[in-house]
């Protein structure tokens, strides 16, 4: 559990109670306690939303971090350039239909970013 808090920034919380955390650290520890587990695919509902700017950041280094090792993180968000920053396919769902997907280059790579999604 140790490095899955490091992972998140919460390195040293191991002897924390629950109800002494903020909601952005809460926040920051269920996704270390998916992370322990060690799934093949990690699905992430909104998991920056109602989080302070500091805490956002740090989730979504995490996440970043783990498209980088090779892992699948697939996450929801109702945010277009956090999409943007994190995610490799963007598939945009309406009333749960696919309605449009874009590929995207991540930094570092042969080929210079599409534009945004004509979506946002």
């Amino acid at each position: 559990m140790g490095a899955a808090l490091c992972t998140v920034g919460l390195g040293g919380f191991e002897g924390r109670r629950a109800s002494s955390l903020s909601r952005g650290e809460a926040q920051r520890v269920a996704l270390a306690r998916a992370l322990v587990l060690e799934p093949e695919v990690l699905f992430l509902d909104e998991p920056t939303a109602s989080l302070d700017p500091e805490s956002a950041a740090i989730v979504e280094g995490a996440v970043r971090r783990l498209g980088d090792e090779g892992r699948t993180v697939l996450f929801t968000t109702h945010d277009p350039a956090q999409a943007r920053r994190l995610a490799d396919r963007i598939v945009r769902l309406v009333a749960g239909r696919i309605v449009g997907t874009v590929e995207l280059t991540r930094a570092g790579g042969s080929a210079p970013p599409p534009p945004p999604p004509p979506w946002g």
